[in-house]
């Protein structure tokens, strides 16, 4: 009886160098099951619809939802690679060791290509808010789509340079059967803190501190000056709050993935700078939640969302001419 025990414990039970799976109740299995199924179908579902409308409907595109396009990418992405956290619920992995240094590339790309949109996100912000007469020129549609095109190639790039040994002889770091890690050394795993956390982190912040600070000066001008505006100062003052609650809006995204992105970061840079994906599914799956709620941020503040979610569910997109409809 206990031999049957010790087998139902091992990844691999025919194997000496099987890892053992962790214990569980029936209860917790069914619930972490049920809770990251919801979102990963949450996930992909909400930011494929933001993918469908801002790349369908030609009022959206700007150089500020091109961002928000590239976000929700990421997001969407997100969404499927939580696929692999529902595989280890069980704590072993099955798919062999190449997959796991390719689930972990793909992990550290898209979580570093969403870095690198916020950081471009706050840019935007900045210039919209900060030097708002230059807006049109300094950030068009060209130079935006090629920010995301860098931004996602140097994510490419740079984790493939962090994670080359592992990439060379996969599972090599691996301790047992049925186990998915990947290590970096120092110099690697202090170059990726300061480019993909420290960096983009301090650039955010200072960025939107200054915007917090602009947005407000501007709003109380705008309160001592409105009884005296003209129609034409009227469409300004008009303008300037649409820009003040993008950049609000933005902020609220921005906070929350701060949030959820800082105990990831934490955990994967303590001690030996290893990660067991198994022992670290907790700030893993709270820097995937961020990928679900950011849909829902958008929902709850941009009106067109809303329109374009309505228009999307009941399919009147494929309709003729559903691209030049009016959505702001």
């Amino acid at each position: 009886m206990m031999e049957i025990l010790e087998e139902v414990e091992l990844c691999f039970p025919l194997l000496n160098s099987s890892c053992k799976k962790p214990m569980r109740t029936p209860f917790e299995f069914i619930l972490s099951y049920i809770i990251l199924s919801s979102i990963t179908l949450l996930t992909t579902t909400l930011n494929l619809l933001i993918i469908i409308s801002i790349s369908h409907f030609k009022q959206l595109y700007t150089p500020s939802n091109l961002l928000l396009l590239s976000l929700a990418v990421s997001d969407f992405f997100v969404g499927l690679l939580m696929v692999f956290q529902i595989i280890l619920i069980d704590g072993c992995w099955f798919l062999g060791d190449l997959m796991c240094t390719l689930y972990y590339l793909l992990d550290y790309t898209i979580t570093s290509a969403s870095i690198g949109t916020m950081v471009l996100i706050s840019i935007d912000r900045y210039v919209a808010i900060c030097d708002p007469l230059h807006y049109s020129t300094k950030v068009t549609q060209k130079r935006v789509q090629v920010c995301v095109f860098l931004c996602w190639f140097f994510s490419i790039i740079f984790q493939i340079l962090i994670l080359k040994d592992n990439l060379k002889q996969p599972g090599r770091y691996n301790s047992c059967s049925g186990e998915c890690v990947v290590v970096s050394d120092y110099i690697a795993g202090l170059v990726d803190l300061v480019v993909s956390f420290i960096g983009p982190v301090t650039v955010i912040i200072v960025l939107y501190m200054k915007v917090f600070v602009v947005a407000v000066s501007q709003a109380r001008a705008m309160r001592s000056h409105i009884a005296a505006v003209t129609l034409q100062g009227s469409v300004k003052v008009t303008a300037k709050k649409s820009e003040m609650k993008a950049a609000r809006t933005l902020g609220v995204v921005v906070v929350v993935f701060l949030i959820c992105l800082c105990p990831y970061f934490c955990v994967a840079y303590t001690g030996d700078n290893l990660l067991n994906a198994s022992s670290d599914a907790f700030v893993m799956c709270l820097f995937y939640f961020n990928s679900c709620l950011n849909p829902l941020i958008y929902a709850l503040f941009y009106p067109w969302f809303r329109k374009c979610l309505k228009l999307v569910i009941t399919l009147q997109i494929l309709q003729p001419g559903s691209s030049e409809t009016n959505i702001l």
